[in-house]
């Protein structure tokens, strides 16, 4: 559905000078602004381990076709960096990602003066003293937090839904 209202354009794709029309990707709608700004309109989702968009899209909203709203709702454009991997993925990629998982990422210790909850990170290569009090954050413990960082998503509530297509088909008519 999401794709149907792009504009099409003729390209070159082989550069024979035989063009077939493809849908327009590069346009797109600033969906995100216009679902952040109306709070009320949104749901927390905490996505399980191999839970994908259109898992997601098909259990809360009743169709698959909805992944779009989904993967627009969080601002995610990329699945393959910004959607959380399943455990055994996460595993795999740490694993090749890092040569000593358990070697140290960087340092952390909460502001002493001020806003005393902010935390502040010392790289592992820092040329600065580490306090005393400083939590050591390992390469895994860093990539584990960015994976539950992406675990918690936002979902527009059902009821909203029609009203998300329509001014989707809307503001798709103006290009």
């Amino acid at each position: 559905m999401y794709f149907k209202k792009f504009p099409k354009i003729e390209v070159d794709v082989y550069g024979n000078g035989t063009k077939i029309m493809l849908t327009d990707i590069t346009k797109r709608v600033r969906f995100y602004d216009m679902v952040r700004k109306n709070n009320v309109l949104l749901d927390y989702y905490d996505v399980k381990s191999g839970e994908t968009p259109e898992y997601i899209a098909d259990t809360y909203y009743g169709d698959v076709q909805l992944h779009w709203v989904v993967l627009l709702t969080n601002n995610i454009t990329d699945v393959y960096d910004q959607w959380p991997m399943a455990v055994e993925e996460f595993e795999q990629y740490v694993y090749d990602k890092y040569e000593d998982v358990n070697a140290t990422h960087h340092w952390e210790f909460y502001q002493e003066s001020g806003d005393t909850t902010k935390v502040i990170e010392i790289p592992n290569d820092s040329a600065n003293a580490i306090p005393v009090d400083a939590i050591e954050i390992t390469n895994y413990d860093y990539e584990e937090r960015l994976q539950e960082q992406r675990r918690r998503i936002r979902l527009i509530k059902p009821e909203y839904i029609p009203k998300i297509k329509q001014e989707l088909q809307n503001r798709m008519r103006g290009y």
